[in-house]
């Protein structure tokens, strides 16, 4: 034999070999007549016998006398083969003999020798084949008999002594588990008995119960009711997001328009930008070019100590410093340049006068009206402002005619002065004109000291600025 739980072999005890008929049938007989309600977990090692077969068994047992010996039989393990009165006896066989007559026991006497050889042999085989049959309805009792333990129980017999201590030590451990869980339960069920609610309480508690049902059905009612109101905003809240989507829609098409209309806006102010700069850059060219005087630059007046300059050149003359008069003819004929400059910007046209600047021998036309009525052409008389050198003896009659011709300049300058101030009555000449005299100067020559006649040069040259300055 081997244990079923650790698969070691094993040796059974003795006291197996040694059971009794009755209590081998006392335990074949308590587990064919297990309840109906035993657990479905514990299966029965073989099906129970029909109740007929253990009367006609126990009737042969009755009515059968005292044998003179028995034998085991050996059950065969194709028992359903097996008759039903036979299949008893095979089942308790511990209890199972045969009664045989005297005739059966003792042999008729039959002649010769060879007659007792033979029925000696014959009783010789018979009692090997009882040896045999003997043992091997132990070996098949001890199976039952651990079939059945194994059906009772949720263990496969045999077992080992060391595994019948840790079985044993493993149910004395769910003993005590099984034990704490009855005590819990019984001061539960102490504790629940201790508990139950008298009349008065448990009328209560139906009263309370009757109040929570209606609760519960005006809550089960206000449910219902939100359960609509909740359709309702789920349909409410279905369409608002239509709704939604559909602004949304309008909204990225109001923002692919906005942004559209933001690039068109864009190029638009870059353009504007772009003209405006132009417009500043241009307007600051104009004011630029309308603060810039050419006539300034061409015409750069100033001076130069006592003298008076135009374009660096001087105009006049000192004792101490004697100017060349080939450099006081070039002053005065830039003058006259700018003089005829400027009439011709303001479109005026001298009464009287023609200028004719020619550098350094520039000239002025005299016009008076004609001495005969027969005669339309005006009288010409030409002034030379210019002067071929200083002499001292006859200084008078040398510079008459670069007198003359300074005095008419005199002339032009105060007519197109008084032209300017008709316009602007604000603007006045900074020197005071009077036929030959400047200022407090005379403008001739002849009868005049150098000083003076330098000072009367350089005030014209002032005036003649100040008339280029206010000319636009």
């Amino acid at each position: 034999m081997k244990c079923q739980k650790c698969r070691q072999t094993m040796k059974l005890h003795g006291s197996l070999d040694d059971i009794s008929p009755a209590a081998f049938n006392l335990l074949t007989g308590a587990s064919s007549q297990q309840p109906a309600t035993a657990p479905d977990n514990v299966a029965s090692a073989k099906p129970t016998y029909p109740s007929e077969r253990r009367d006609t068994f126990e009737k042969a047992v009755h009515n059968a006398g005292s044998p003179s010996f028995k034998r085991t039989i050996r059950p065969s393990s194709r028992s359903h083969s097996i008759p039903a009165t036979n299949k008893s006896v095979y089942q308790n066989t511990a209890d199972s003999f045969v009664v045989l007559t005297e005739s059966q026991m003792l042999p008729s006497p039959t002649p010769g020798r060879q007659s007792n050889s033979r029925s000696l042999d014959m009783d010789a085989a018979a009692m090997d084949n009882d040896q045999n049959d003997a043992q091997s309805h132990n070996v098949k009792r001890k199976e039952r008999l651990f079939e059945i333990l194994s059906a009772r129980t949720d263990i496969d017999h045999p077992i080992c002594m060391e595994c019948s201590e840790m079985l044993v030590e493993g149910y004395t451990k769910r003993l005590v588990n099984a034990t704490r869980e009855r005590d819990a339960f019984v001061d539960f069920l102490k504790k629940v008995n201790a508990e139950i609610p008298t009349a008065a309480e448990q009328e209560a508690q139906e009263e309370e119960l009757r109040r929570l049902e209606a609760e519960d059905a005006a809550a089960l009612e206000e449910l219902q009711e939100l359960e609509r109101e909740r359709a309702e905003v789920e349909a409410e809240i279905k369409r608002l997001e239509e709704e939604a989507q559909q602004l949304d829609k309008e909204e990225d098409e109001f923002w692919r328009e906005r942004n559209a209309f933001n690039l068109r806006l864009d190029e638009f102010q870059n353009t504007r930008d772009c003209v405006n700069q132009q417009y500043d850059h241009d307007s600051k060219q104009l004011e630029k070019l309308q603060r810039t005087n050419v006539y300034n630059d061409t015409f750069n007046i100033g001076h130069d100590g006592y003298f008076g300059t135009i374009n660096t050149l001087r105009l006049g003359r000192l004792p101490n410093q004697p100017v060349e008069w080939i450099e006081i003819n070039a002053a005065w004929g830039q003058t006259l340049l700018l003089l005829a400059t400027i009439a011709e910007k303001l479109n005026f046209t001298f009464d009287g006068y023609r200028l004719k600047p020619m550098g350094s021998t520039s000239r002025i036309d005299k016009l008076e009206p004609p001495a005969s009525s027969s005669s339309t052409e005006p009288k010409v008389t030409t002034l030379e402002l210019f002067s071929s050198g200083d002499l001292p003896i006859g200084r008078m009659f040398m510079h008459r005619k670069f007198d003359m011709a300074m005095v008419a300049f005199l002339e032009c300058l105060r007519q197109l002065a008084e032209f300017v101030e008709q316009r602007d009555p604000t603007i006045k000449l900074p020197y005071r004109i009077v036929k030959d005299k400047i200022g407090d100067s005379c403008i001739r020559l002849a009868f005049n000291q150098d000083d003076a006649w330098t000072r009367a040069c350089k005030y014209t040259l002032t005036c003649v600025k100040f008339l280029l300055a206010h000319t636009r």
